[in-house]
């Protein structure tokens, strides 16, 4: 989008963040836990740590695939690393987001408990590229 660009036509660093909350919904979605799901379970999955490499500018004209992998998992916590490329198979931007499980009103829940499922999926996934 034209407005996610700055005054030079390159992506503003801050739509990384963006992008990579997309790329995560969608990974949940296709693995069968879209967002909804899990707040109609009563799990949140909030944001406690963000880390981002720019590796290439990005512009208005470029098209970004972005890959998806789990990083790490311990029931509570999960790590999700990000591989941003343009349409020429360039790398943009690494990225790694951290979260952590609650329940509605913040306190820490275990997912292995809460939805054992997502948990075990997590786990297997952990690591997989």
């Amino acid at each position: 989008m034209y407005y996610e660009t700055d005054m030079m036509g390159l992506t503003h660093h801050s739509n990384y963040v963006r992008f990579m909350e997309e790329a995560r919904v969608d990974f949940l979605e296709k693995i069968g836990f879209p967002y909804e799901k899990l707040e109609g379970l009563g799990i949140m999955s909030p944001v406690i740590g963000i880390e981002c490499r720019f590796k290439e500018p990005s512009t208005f004209a470029d098209v970004l695939e972005i890959d998806v992998k789990v990083d790490d998992f311990h029931g509570a916590r999960l790590a999700v690393s990000y591989e941003m490329r343009n349409q020429r198979g360039d790398i943009i931007c690494t990225a790694r987001s951290e979260h952590c499980f609650t329940d509605k009103s913040g306190k820490p829940v275990r997912l292995m408990r809460a939805c054992p499922e997502l948990g075990e999926k997590l786990a297997e996934m952990m690591g997989v590229g």
